[in-house]
């Protein structure tokens, strides 16, 4: 059930071999994510079980769900990147039906994560889902 800006990442993982070229993918797609503005990073948005500073920001238009995000760690704002390429878009229902850790499993990223990176992941995509219930 990806959106196929998802598969996209799935299929430049499987091309690229070596991790650290995979990280610095996922870096370079967060440098590419546009800027959260600075007026919505407070605490409403702000996600907490992150080990550095990350905010999400829904936009949800009738049906349809879709997000902002930024972070002050290069590779979570990659995360961020990923996530959007995931999540937005979908409608809510979708949303809720994101198997997101089987999603993320096909790029490898439960074994190359450090614990404190997957907790903070984990708790982005709590944050997604809830914001999706709500």
């Amino acid at each position: 059930m990806a959106r196929p800006e998802f598969e996209e990442v799935v299929e430049d993982f499987e091309f690229l071999e070596d991790w650290e070229d995979r990280y610095r993918m996922v870096i370079e797609m967060g440098k590419a994510m546009a800027p959260m503005p600075d007026a919505l990073k407070v605490p409403a948005t702000k996600v907490n079980g992150c080990a550095s500073q990350v905010w999400l920001h829904p936009q949800i238009e009738g049906d349809t769900f879709n997000f902002q995000g930024d972070s002050d760690a290069m590779i979570v704002r990659g995360l961020i990147a990923l996530l959007h390429r995931l999540y937005d878009g979908l409608t809510l229902d979708q949303v809720r039906a994101v198997d997101a850790k089987h999603e993320l499993g096909r790029l490898g990223l439960n074994e190359h994560l450090s614990s404190q990176r997957s907790n903070g992941l984990h708790a982005m995509i709590e944050r997604i889902h809830h914001l999706a219930e709500a």
